[in-house]
């Protein structure tokens, strides 16, 4: 898809709106090295347990409830196929058969979206974790319908994880809100042909790509000489929290 937006739009140079899954998975690895050796992580809603691989001085458990089929629906942003081979608990993340303060640490990671109810997980993880536990939790702040029909929220604040932490008694140690304004709009502009063939069958002709190539050159210089407007609007927010 990267090799025919850039045909599509000639922007082999540019770089805006390429830095979302990037900069989110360098900072979860991150933050896992950093657990104990020997500890034991829950990945809950693990999917295809794409950091498992990064886990493997932890005790690695996986749960997802494991429903998804994208060959059942055509609906906005989908994956092509969709593995959950190797899960370790198959269940309702709400409702974890675990016992009390069974885990050191959870990672909850591009989940919480996808949960009908998602403010009820943190009451379920903050009975899994043990006093002192970490939370490695990300979720988009902004995001288009994907894993329909398991698509129950768009995104979530800041303000959203500092009122329903506090309130399941976790502590936020970092809170990073991912992109900014620009690099958000500059991401959905190189989304653009995609969305134009499946919505309306047409390609986006001269005139349209040579207003694409402004536009995210624009993107990527307000970008360079942004000021804070991730508070407008941003990819997503990635946080480590302490259960206290």
């Amino acid at each position: 898809m990267k090799d025919f937006i850039k045909a599509t739009f000639g922007l082999q140079n540019s770089k805006a709106g390429l830095g979302n899954d990037t900069a989110r998975v360098d900072w979860i690895i991150s933050k896992l090295k950093e657990l104990p050796k020997g500890s034991r992580l829950l990945d809950a809603g693990a999917g295809e347990m794409r950091f498992r691989k990064y886990c493997e001085h932890l005790i690695y458990i996986a749960q997802d409830f494991a429903q998804y089929d994208p060959s059942k629906i055509d609906m906005g942003l989908q994956m092509e196929k969709w593995d959950y081979t190797g899960l370790d608990i198959v269940c309702d993340i709400i409702n974890i058969p675990e016992p009390n303060g069974s885990f050191d640490n959870i990672m909850c990671i591009e989940v919480i979206e996808h949960i009908p109810d998602p403010a009820k997980v943190f009451p379920e993880f903050s009975r899994l974790l043990k006093p002192g536990g970490k939370l490695i939790l990300t979720a988009p702040f902004c995001s288009l319908t994907h894993f329909a029909p398991y698509h129950y929220s768009t995104g979530f604040s800041r303000f959203y994880y500092e009122k329903h932490l506090a309130d399941h008694g976790f502590e936020i140690i970092e809170l990073v809100e991912n992109g900014n304004y620009f690099e958000y709009l500059a991401q959905e502009l190189r989304r653009l042909p995609e969305v134009l063939q499946k919505y309306t069958g047409k390609q986006p002709g001269t005139k349209e790509r040579a207003a694409t190539t402004y536009l995210l050159n624009m993107m990527e210089e307000a970008s360079a000489h942004d000021k804070g407007s991730k508070e407008l609007l941003c990819y997503g927010i990635q946080v480590l929290a302490r259960k206290k």
